[in-house]
């Protein structure tokens, strides 16, 4: 890899962090009205997109920097302490998973088989999450006791699993889109950072 090479994977990468950054803090919506604190972001995509360009470390590079942009520029004390490493687990799951399946030249059999289990992957992964950390924790420190509030396996059932479903859905159609329609920019772009010296 080239100097020019090299410094223009630097910039890109940057530039993914900071837009998925941006994604992770606004806008934010729920997806499910009981628990209107379950709130679905989109940084996930520059994450992705930096995956298509480059490979998965790079990708959870990119992970790693926006997730530090938020604890530097926008750190909510207690939610974000507790909340940023669940996003993490969440994010980092499904692209490992999706990474197995989804190559420059991947099907659509394949990107949907990938998105599919990367969704499993992450729902599972976020139960086990938030049963082991994220429940104590904040009834510990937040002073939410989601046992006394709804039940800790109703939560779990009712409302961890259908988000993080319906969550990983919208992941996968959202980079399905932004492919198709950036599919030929993406693939310059990607030839331009993969020349070697």
């Amino acid at each position: 890899m080239t100097h020019s090479t090299r410094t223009r994977k630097l910039v890109l990468i940057a530039m993914l962090a900071a837009i998925s950054f941006i994604l992770m803090i606004f806008p934010q919506f729920p997806l499910i009205p009981a628990a209107d604190f379950l709130k679905i972001d989109f940084s996930i995509i520059p994450i992705l997109v930096g995956l298509y360009l480059f490979d998965l470390p790079t990708a959870f590079i990119v992970l790693i920097l926006r997730s530090l942009l938020k604890l530097l520029l926008n750190n909510e004390g207690v939610n974000t302490w507790i909340g940023l490493p669940l996003n993490i687990v969440a994010v980092g799951t499904f692209i490992l998973v999706f990474a197995l399946f989804f190559k420059k030249e991947s099907t659509t059999k394949s990107y949907v088989i990938g998105s599919s289990l990367a969704t499993i992957a992450m729902t599972a992964a976020m139960v086990l999450a938030n049963f082991v950390y994220a429940i104590p924790l904040y009834a510990k420190f937040a002073n939410f006791d989601i046992n006394q509030i709804f039940g800790a396996s109703k939560y779990l059932v009712t409302m961890i699993i259908p988000f993080n479903l319906i969550e990983g859905a919208l992941f996968a159609i959202s980079f399905a889109i932004i492919f198709v329609a950036l599919k030929s920019i993406l693939e310059t772009m990607s030839k331009k950072t993969n020349v070697s010296s």
